[in-house]
C-alpha cells in the first residue's frame, strides 16, 4: 500500500512547529514534510527527527517572502541570484536532516515580464538547481498548483509541468503530483497518474471541495489508493490537507487506507 507522510505545515498545527514531529510520530506517521525549515535551527529539527525515528521526506526551496504573498521566485528573471543562493541553503538543510528530495515552487507569473522569458528563467533555474542537488545526492521535484487557490501561479497542469521538466534536459528533476490541485485543474486523476507514474517522485493529497481529509469530498480515494498500489508506486504521499475537525480526530481515513 502507499506510504503516507504528515505535512506538518497543515497537520498538528495546534502544536508549536517542533512539537508537531512528536505528534506525528505518536499518530503513527513514519515520515514528515513541510513548507520550509529555514526559520528553525537545523540541529533542532534533526533532533526531533531522530527522537521520533521519522524520515525527512520533503521541503521546498526558499520561495521569497511567503508572508507577503510570494509563492516562489523561480520564474522571476530579476531574482536569479537569490534563487541560486536559496539552492545552497536548501542543500545545507537537506544534508543536515537526511533529506533526499526538495521541491521547487515556480512562483506567481512576474508582472511586466513576457511569459516566454519567465518560462525560460524557470527552465534555467530548475536546470541549475537539479545539477547542484544531484552533486549532493538530492532529487529536485516541481509541482503544478491550481490557479483557483493561487491566482496567477505559473505552472498549473501536469502536462505543462512535464514539458518544463523536459526542457531542462535534467535527469535529476521529476514531477510532484498533487491530487487535490490536479483534480481542480484537470481531473482525469487515474489516467494521468498511470500515464505519468515513471515521471512522478512524490504525491500529495487532499479532498475537494474544501481541501480537507480524504472522504470529505468528491475524490474516490479508495479507488485511487488501490490503483497507486497496483501500479507499484514506491514513493511517499504527503497528507497536505486542512483537518476538518482536528488532525487526530480526522485520521480515520488513514487507518482504513493502510489496512
Amino acid at each position: 500500500m502507499p506510504k503516507f507522510c504528515a505535512n506538518l505545515t497543515m497537520l498538528f498545527n495546534e502544536h508549536p512547529f517542533l512539537d508537531r514531529f512528536d505528534a506525528a510520530a505518536k499518530a503513527g506517521f513514519k515520515g514528515v514534510e513541510f513548507l520550509f525549515p529555514y526559520a528553525f535551527a537545523k540541529g533542532d529539527i534533526a533532533e526531533r527527527l531522530e527522537k521520533n525515528d521519522l524520515t525527512q521526506v520533503l521541503f521546498n526551496l526558499p520561495a521569497g517572502d511567503w508572508d507577503k504573498g510570494e509563492r516562489g521566485i523561480a520564474c522571476h528573471p530579476d531574482r536569479v541570484g537569490e534563487f541560486q543562493d536559496g539552492v545552497g541553503k536548501a542543500i545545507d538543510y537537506a544534508k543536515a536532516l537526511g533529506g533526499t528530495m526538495v521541491n521547487c515552487l515556480a512562483g506567481l507569473a512576474p508582472a511586466g515580464v513576457e511569459r516566454d522569458k519567465a518560462r525560460q528563467t524557470l527552465v534555467d533555474n530548475l536546470a541549475f538547481a537539479a545539477a547542484a542537488l544531484k552533486r549532493e545526492g538530492i532529487l529536485l521535484i516541481m509541482e503544478p498548483i491550481n490557479s483557483y487557490d493561487i491566482l496567477g501561479y505559473f505552472v498549473n497542469r501536469s502536462a505543462e509541468g512535464i514539458a518544463i521538466i523536459d526542457a531542462t534536459g535534467s535527469d535529476n528533476l521529476k514531477l510532484q503530483y498533487d491530487i487535490y490541485h490536479m483534480q481542480r485543474m484537470e481531473g482525469e486523476l487515474a489516467a494521468t497518474i498511470e500515464k505519468l507514474l515513471p515521471r512522478i517522485a512524490h504525491m500529495q493529497l487532499a479532498d475537494n471541495p474544501g481541501r480537507n481529509e480524504p472522504g470529505t469530498g468528491e475524490i474516490n480515494y479508495g479507488f485511487l489508493f488501490g490503483l497507486i498500489d497496483r501500479l507499484g508506486y514506491a514513493g511517499w504521499i504527503g497528507c497536505e490537507y486542512k483537518p476538518k475537525a482536528g488532525t487526530v480526530e480526522g485520521l480515520g481515513w488513514l487507518k482504513n487506507a493502510i489496512r
